[in-house]
């Protein structure tokens, strides 16, 4: 049973989350963390999608279009009601007149939408770039984890964070650096394959390679001597590699950060981030991410009957748009994504027969602690509750 490991994963949402939260409400030197904990985020989606796919692929009664299904099914249970609430409350109340551009973020294009333009007009929805990321990435992976050879599934997501590796030259061949680096599919991709590759690498049972865990603490150390240099103004050839720097060397320490996570990390740091306000922070996270740049496009235009500074970054804008968007993802939550994902139940990954009793304790463990796979009675069902 993987619950009790799955809470620490539940943290590690959190600390993303926070991360994009400090970036958007409180830091004013440009602060790169917000990227940090997208991508924190993208390993862990690669990581839990890739898992519960082999887990799916395992069973017995493993058919890939049943289990294709299923998993299309059940994304849009959790993804699209809150997603598309979102866009229709930007509809109504026409915040930085969003709506002239709405098909594109409906369709999931928003990351192409920003590059083209080359700004984050409108900010209201920009956040939206890391969610049509991941939708682009579920259209191709799930078909490469159940039809692809057992075998061959590491390979190729070696390959991809290869490719993806590569995109990053994009900058220096053109000389003109452009948000189209960061957006477009390619520049995420290595992070999204690095988590799958973690998932194929423990499906094999196979121990983390030397190199990696001799590298993983000097990568880290670079990555942190890096930031503060970003903000810094430097030459193109200096900016380029500050910004491929902090691109590439957290990317190891991020994966290996989410394996110790589902095997379970004990001590001080384990107790931490399975403390029970910390995975209820990280079971609502998706929300958190999805709401708050609404909430503090509200809390802005409400300025005047607010008696602290949230027109600018700082403490005053982190305790009223952070308090309110905490708010709006609990209630979102309790009321509208927890009643979606029960429904889940409907969709098992492998033909059932007779057991019934069994699908629901799982789907109740599940809806505990998203992310978990519980067996029981030769039942196998994942759930793929996510942050996004």
């Amino acid at each position: 049973m993987r619950i009790a490991r799955d809470q620490q994963l539940d943290g590690i949402r959190a600390v993303a989350v926070l991360m994009v939260v400090y970036a958007h409400f409180y830091a004013t030197d440009g602060s790169h963390w917000g990227h940090i904990g997208v991508r924190l985020f993208f390993v862990l989606s690669g990581f839990l999608i890739t898992r519960l796919l082999l887990d799916a692929r395992d069973d017995q009664r493993f058919e890939p279009a049943t289990a294709l299904k299923s998993f299309y099914a059940r994304r849009a249970l959790r993804i699209f009601p809150p997603y598309f609430a979102v866009l229709g409350a930007v509809w109504l109340t026409g915040l930085e007149t969003s709506g002239k551009v709405l098909g594109w973020h409906a369709l999931y294009l928003s990351n192409f939408w920003y590059a083209h333009q080359d700004a984050w007009t409108p900010w209201v929805l920009c956040h939206t770039w890391s969610l049509s990321i991941e939708e682009q990435f579920y259209i191709v992976w799930p078909l490469v984890v159940l039809v692809a050879p057992r075998r061959s599934i590491a390979t190729i997501c070696v390959g991809v964070v290869l490719c993806s590796l590569a995109f990053r030259f994009y900058w220096p061949v053109t000389g003109t650096p452009t948000l189209a680096r960061d957006l477009l599919p390619p520049a995420s991709m290595d992070a999204l394959a690095a988590g799958a590759l973690l998932a194929a690498h423990r499906a094999g049972g196979a121990a983390l390679p030397r190199w990696a865990e001799r590298s993983w603490k000097p990568l880290l150390v670079v990555s942190l001597i890096l930031f503060p240099l970003k903000s810094v103004a430097t030459t193109p050839v200096l900016e380029w590699f500050v910004w491929i720097g902090l691109e590439v060397f957290p990317l190891l320490p991020l994966t290996l950060l989410v394996g110790a996570c589902s095997r379970g990390i004990g001590g001080y740091v384990g107790r931490l981030v399975q403390a029970p306000p910390v995975t209820a922070l990280g079971r609502i996270s998706y929300g958190i991410y999805l709401y708050h740049a609404i909430a503090l496009a509200l809390v802005v235009k409400a300025q005047a009957f607010i008696p602290v500074n949230v027109s600018e970054q700082g403490a005053g804008r982190l305790a009223v748009a952070g308090t309110a968007t905490l708010l709006l993802a609990w209630i979102s939550w309790i009321a509208f994504e927890s009643p979606l994902n029960a429904l889940k139940r409907h969709f098992p990954y492998a033909r059932q027969a007779g057991s019934a009793p069994a699908i629901a304790g799982a789907d109740a463990a599940s809806a505990a602690y998203p992310g978990a796979t519980v067996e029981r009675g030769g039942t196998l069902q994942v759930s793929d509750t996510r942050w996004t």
